[in-house]
């Protein structure tokens, strides 16, 4: 029993082979569906993710040649249906779906990829009125962009005649739908703004599926009209039809007729307009000339005549000039009078006169100041005589004439006036008239 087991022993790698052959063999291609979860897409470009339900999950993964076919752009939470091979990754020893096709579960791709496109167009503000240009209200030139041979142009150019004959239209045909459409409706929009010749596009088409309006929902043709300088008119498809061109354009019209009603006003409504508005110009005038000339004939009854004015002005010139001549005989006889005045003053007041008076006051000054000299002179003299007998009456020198003599002591050259000052055996100087002495105290009286 032990040895027929040990014959049926697999390696891991060869188990795992016969696995992946017995799968690949059995669901070679297989419809599932289910939530995707775990979304990514690494720099290769393939998108790996897992596909799960309530009960279980399941690896999954789609090679980039695979989703260059999608409409959409698949992401988490997004429910799908989808075309795949069932396979194992012998690596990691765990299975995985290979999908080949993606569609979501309800809606079709196609509206969700437009759902996809307009939400992340908005969040970049391509539908924002901030970025809307005004529409001319009366272009000279029109760049119709639109099938050549659709109804679409024929619509345009019949609203076109009939609304303003005088408008220029300029037709550019490009493809509506199908492949490179999208291509040539923003070559065509981009070589309008590079010749800049246009006063106005119009983006036209008439109606039909999503799939026939995919052109006009597309990021290139949303990013040229965007960019682009020259205001734009969309009128795609019928009334209920929108697309991703209508959010983005300047102006949306629900049909293609709508558009050219829309970017060309009604030339009979228009001369009609401006024939009232003539009307209704020329009473205005008329009013406002009768106004004016009922306030030029009030302003003339309150208008003096110039002749009036003149002779007014000429009177008081005259009286001015009267009152002037009169002022100034005043002022001339004035200063004669005071320069008279003055003469007679200087007259009287010569500086020869002056002079002679003070030279009579400086000699009677200088023999006062003689006299009182002389007299203070001698006044000094008699007490200089009285103060010189009292000094030498005071005189040390005459007291020891007459016999006296001074006691000092010999170390500091005191005076001694009192006895008590003295003690035993202090040197005493004692001077008289004619020489001095040095003596020895040998006792004291008091």
């Amino acid at each position: 029993m032990t040895e027929k087991i040990i014959k049926h022993i697999y390696t891991v790698s060869k188990l795992t082979k016969e696995i992946k052959f017995l799968l690949e063999e059995t669901y070679p291609f297989i419809w599932v569906t289910g939530e995707i979860s775990n979304y990514s897409v690494p720099a290769s470009g393939h998108s790996y993710f897992t596909l799960k339900d309530q009960q279980a999950v399941i690896s999954a993964v789609m090679f980039k040649n695979q989703k260059r076919k999608l409409k959409f752009e698949p992401e988490n939470g997004m429910k799908i249906v989808g075309m795949a091979r069932l396979s194992l990754y012998e690596p990691r020893g765990s299975y995985q779906l290979i999908f080949e096709h993606l569609e979501p579960e309800g809606a079709g791709s196609m509206q969700v990829a437009f759902e996809q496109l307009k939400k992340k167009l908005s969040d970049k503000g391509f539908f924002d009125e901030s970025h809307k240009k005004p529409i001319p209200f009366l272009p000279s030139i029109i760049s119709v962009i639109s099938s050549g041979t659709g109804a679409a142009v024929k619509d345009i150019i019949n609203v076109a005649k009939r609304r303003f004959p005088n408008c220029c239209l300029e037709i550019l045909p490009v493809k509506v739908q199908g492949y490179g459409s999208e291509i040539e409706i923003s070559g065509a929009i981009n070589l309008v703004n590079q010749r800049l010749k246009s006063d106005l596009i119009i983006l036209a088409r008439g109606g039909g599926s999503l799939e026939d309006l995919s052109a006009f929902n597309s990021e290139i043709v949303a990013k040229a009209i965007f960019k682009s300088t020259i205001p734009i008119i969309t009128g795609v498809g019928h009334e209920t039809d929108f697309t991703i061109a209508d959010f983005v354009a300047d102006l949306r019209a629900p049909t293609p007729s709508a558009a050219a009603e829309l970017a060309l006003p009604d030339k009979n409504y228009l001369v009609q307009k401006i024939s009232e508005l003539q009307e209704s110009l020329n009473r205005s005038l008329k009013k406002k000339i009768q106004t004016l000339n009922q306030t030029i004939i009030h302003l003339s009854t309150r208008l003096k005549s110039p002749e009036i004015v003149v002779y007014d002005f000429r009177f008081k010139l005259e009286e001015y000039e009267a009152r002037l001549i009169n002022m100034m005989k005043h002022y001339v006889q004035y200063n004669k009078e005071k320069c008279h005045w003055l003469s007679e003053v200087l007259h009287t007041r010569k500086p020869v006169k002056k002079i002679l008076d003070h030279r009579q006051h400086v000699k009677t000054l200088s023999k006062s100041l003689t006299h009182n000299f002389q007299i203070k002179i001698q006044e000094i003299k008699t007490i200089h005589l009285e103060l010189k007998s009292k000094l030498q009456a005071l005189n040390p020198e005459a007291v020891l004439k007459r016999g006296y003599s001074i006691s000092r002591f010999v170390s500091d050259k005191t005076m001694i006036i009192n006895s008590r000052d003295v003690r035993i055996n202090d040197l005493i100087e004692v001077v008289f008239s004619k020489g001095r002495l040095i003596t020895r105290v040998e006792k004291i009286n008091g």
